[in-house]
């Protein structure tokens, strides 16, 4: 009696197994593929068609990219599907993609960066350009800087401490009134119909135009305190506060519902009366989120120009009054010097300095740095 064995046949990565297979507890493993070297030498293949269709062909750089990408989407899939069947070509496929939309979205902000740095870094580093200001400043000073005959003068010193003092202002007004509605949205409200109420002017504030919030701020002033010059830092940091509100009050309430009843439940049950357990016990379970959730709504406005254009004017020196007298912030004194050149026949000194100005927005980024310093030191402390 002789009997024939049979060679199993190897098995592709798509194989499902069968239900004798999933009792048994036998179930053949898949090929593997190739690991990255398939897909790293096709990505070299991809560059250098690229290279090719632009040099030789004359195509347009973002075509020949496109076309060499595309061509990099079919050798993938075909060589991945070759090695180890049709989920693992579409899972390299897909991921491709991913990558491709990760470049996409990554490439303008490096651009952005890339000629920010590249056109502002020479003057906004300059001790004198961060020192001074504006006042006496004129297109004769431009021409003889450009002759050679004169140093670079005029700075953003005015422009610096007025962004700084506003976006204070603003953070003071902004921060407390979000706060406190996020805290009633959460522990008091509930679904009752003014939370309803209150979540839905939220979410229309946050799309309303920027401009719309510098007109509300100089109406206010005007109209209803009977101001007749109502340029001033604070009209600007009610605007900017405007824009601020609906940021944090919805970072804040999504970070205070992320605390676990259980933390309330045992304050509560200890007799801790409530108010108590949300600033002992909430608060600070959620510090490190609500103070992202304040940086972000600081970088939604300091770089808000059209708003600060209606409320706060420009003004060519320095002025540390908010409640009298236009001032100047970064933004805005990047978009004077851009667009009212102080000599337009020599335009090069106005764009420096509209250049550096723009640059200095890495104020930002100290901003971050020290929300995370905060959020550091009042985040709950781990372990014993």
């Amino acid at each position: 009696m002789s009997t024939q064995t049979q060679t199993p046949s190897p098995q592709r990565s798509d194989h499902r197994p069968t239900q004798q297979e999933a009792v048994s507890g036998i179930v053949p493993s898949p090929v593997r593929p190739a690991g990255r070297r398939p897909a790293m030498i096709i990505a070299a293949g991809a560059v250098v068609l690229a290279l090719l269709l632009w040099q030789l062909l004359d195509l347009h750089v973002a075509a020949a990219l496109l076309l060499s990408f595309l061509a990099y989407l079919g050798a993938i899939y075909a060589t991945y599907r070759q090695l180890g069947g049709t989920r693992v070509a579409v899972d390299h496929l897909v991921r491709s993609l991913v990558y491709f939309a990760f470049v996409c979205a990554i490439v303008p902000l490096v651009s952005v960066l890339w000629t920010v740095i590249a056109q502002g870094a020479g003057r906004a580093f300059d001790f004198a350009f961060l020192n001074q200001t504006m006042n006496g400043v004129t297109g004769l000073n431009d021409q003889q800087y450009a002759d050679g005959s004169a140093d670079f003068v005029g700075g953003a010193y005015h422009a610096i401490m007025g962004t700084l003092l506003i976006t204070g202002l603003a953070t003071l007004i902004s921060v407390p009134i979000g706060m406190f509605t996020a805290i009633y949205l959460v522990e008091y409200g509930g679904r009752n119909q003014l939370s309803r109420g209150i979540r839905f002017l939220v979410d229309v504030m946050t799309g309303i135009p920027s401009i719309v919030a510098g007109l509300f701020a100089f109406a206010l002033f005007t109209q209803i305190f009977g101001i007749r010059d109502a340029k001033m830092g604070l009209a600007g940091a009610v605007a900017l506060s405007v824009l601020m509100i609906p940021t944090v009050v919805r970072n804040s309430e999504e970070m205070l519902r992320i605390v676990p009843n259980e933390l309330r439940e045992a304050a509560l049950a200890l007799g801790v009366p409530k108010w108590r357990v949300i600033a002992k016990v909430v608060l600070p379970t959620a510090a490190s989120g609500l103070a992202s959730g304040v940086t972000l709504a600081i970088a939604r406005v300091i770089g808000e120009t059209a708003p600060l254009l209606v409320a706060i004017g420009y003004a060519r020196g320095l002025n540390w009054n908010a409640f009298d007298g236009p001032m100047n912030t970064l933004a805005v004194y990047a978009y004077f010097m851009f667009t009212k050149p102080l000599s337009p026949a020599v335009r090069e000194p106005s764009l420096e300095r509209a250049w550096a100005a723009a640059l200095l927005v890495l104020i930002v980024i100290a901003l971050n740095l020290l929300a995370r310093l905060i959020a550091t030191m009042f985040a709950p402390k781990t372990g014993r």
